[in-house]
């Protein structure tokens, strides 16, 4: 059975709910069971009851934030859609008004999934978060991007970004130069994100002053992190003793983010990830939060998903 609703909104704003060719629209009809027509300022709404009603909530919210000034880029309206599609309790006006932040004026981040949203949301609402997926989830910059943006907004006093030192291939002690330069290239995808989001000569000045602290896990062993917002990043390759060693660091007033990928494990063979075992401890503990990223979330190349589930395929064949 069919269902028809109209509503109203300004020309302006039809023409950034449309976006260039049509393309928004077009999206949002491809991922929804419904026709979109403009018939003057009115939108005639066709289709399936739910996804009709659904599409009418996008665009009364579309409408009300748009006359509050609000600033779209078609980039964000399709991605806003498509997590709307996967999650209908979610709304136009959550993407645009929590999800949505700015972590120090440079570039604006906005989850691209579902599955990111939670995971931002797991980690404003919990002191440790685990993000466990694939690469290209947004794991790592997402954790980093909240992290500069608690540091900006005065809810911890630094950042430290860890990794376990664990050698692909190749010893440290082979590598040139001296501790810094040997862990660096483990550390780099770090230095990445925060260049990324925030002007380099400031990350430089609050890198020499310890604001932010990036360095090996191994460097964690014995302190106290108070006031702090830590990511262990590359989780997988903790053993079970880093990893509790390094949970036993969080001191008051500091929030933790885990990230890793259970298929890339680089550990000696026999030597079991700390990432894989605490999930079985810490399940179900308040306060703590487990978000699991697929090859959906992959916000890389198409291939990199193809790739990565073709991975997922071949390893649970295998066992």
């Amino acid at each position: 059975m069919n269902d028809i609703k109209r509503i109203e909104l300004p020309p302006r704003a039809l023409e950034t709910l449309f976006g260039v060719h049509d393309a928004n629209i077009k999206y949002l009809e491809s991922i929804l069971d419904v026709r979109i027509n403009p018939r003057g300022q009115d939108l005639t709404i066709d289709g399936n009851p739910q996804d009709v009603q659904t599409v009418k909530n996008i665009l009364s919210d579309f409408g009300e934030l748009f006359a509050g000034g609000n600033q779209f880029t078609d980039k964000e309206l399709r991605s806003a859609f498509k997590q709307i599609a996967e999650d209908r309790a979610y709304s136009l006006k959550d993407y645009f008004t929590k999800a949505r932040f700015n972590p120090s004026g440079k570039k604006q981040v906005a989850p691209k999934s579902a599955n990111q949203r939670k995971y931002i949301e797991a980690i404003q609402d919990n002191d440790l978060t685990f993000g466990i997926g694939p690469a290209g989830t947004g794991k790592s910059f997402l954790a980093v991007a909240l992290a500069v943006h608690s540091l900006f907004q005065k809810k911890v006093s630094r950042i430290i970004l860890t990794r376990p030192a664990v050698e692909a291939g190749e010893r440290l002690g082979f590598l040139p130069g001296d501790l810094q330069d040997k862990v660096d290239p483990y550390l780099r995808p770090l230095y990445d994100a925060l260049f990324d989001l925030v002007d380099s000569e400031r990350v430089t000045k609050m890198l020499e002053k310890r604001i932010i602290e990036i360095a090996p896990l191994a460097f964690m062993r014995g302190r106290t992190l108070s006031d702090a917002f830590i990511i262990l990043d590359e989780a997988q390759n903790t053993t079970k003793e880093q990893m509790k060693m390094f949970l036993t660091r969080i001191g008051f007033g500091s929030k933790a983010v885990v990230t890793g990928d259970k298929t890339q494990i680089d550990l000696p063979r026999g030597q079991k990830s700390g990432l894989v075992q605490v999930q079985h401890i810490l399940k179900g503990l308040d306060g703590i939060e487990f978000i699991y990223f697929n090859e959906k979330d992959v916000v890389r190349h198409k291939l990199v998903q193809m790739i990565v589930k073709a991975y997922e395929e071949h390893t649970t064949t295998e066992s």
